[in-house]
């Protein structure tokens, strides 16, 4: 008897295991679900996709509204909607969005007093980067070795000469090896 409620048990327990995993699965995707408004213009669904792509979330980190669940996004992009069927250009909603949310908004922060380090400090690295390359290299030119001039080369000559021959002089020790020189050594 136990036999056969356990064939029967095992696959019921499996099949209630797999229509869990299903329902929880179909349920995150009805959860996910984000509206996006449809256009019957092409010109002003480019737009709308355009700016939702453009402006982000203020409650997000790093999620464009057009992306993004959060009731915030939603009103955001039914306001995206609302200013482009009353015909407003792309700047005017920007000008809505950063004057309502901040310029947190923008992905694309304007250039003004508070934005110019973030526009113009790539370009201050780079240079910087290239002025440390140069300073490296132009060092590096002015240490090469340079060949010894025929006084350098006499002087040079005459202390190995002399180094060669305190060499010589030394008392040898007993010990085999010690204190002989060939001439391979002393070149």
């Amino acid at each position: 008897m136990k036999s056969v409620l356990r064939s029967f048990a095992i696959p019921l327990v499996q099949a209630l295991v797999v229509l869990m995993f299903l329902a929880w699965l179909s349920a995150g995707k009805a959860h996910a679900a984000i509206e996006m408004h449809q256009f019957d213009n092409p010109v002003l669904q480019k737009r709308y996709d355009s700016l939702t792509a453009a402006l982000r979330c203020p409650k997000c980190q790093n999620q464009a509204i057009g992306d993004s669940d959060s009731p915030i996004a939603g009103d955001m992009r039914q306001n995206v909607a609302d200013l482009l069927k009353d015909g407003r250009s792309d700047s005017e909603i920007q000008n809505f969005m950063v004057a309502r949310f901040g310029e947190y908004v923008l992905y694309n922060p304007r250039l003004d007093g508070r934005t110019w380090l973030l526009w113009g400090g790539p370009a201050v690295l780079i240079l910087l980067g290239l002025l440390v390359v140069t300073l490296i290299v132009r060092a590096r030119r002015r240490a090469r070795v340079r060949a010894l001039d025929d006084d350098e080369q006499a002087r040079l000559s005459a202390l190995l000469a002399t180094h060669r021959q305190s060499i010589d002089e030394q008392p040898g020790d007993e010990q085999p090896g010690a204190g002989q020189h060939t001439a391979k050594e002393r070149s």
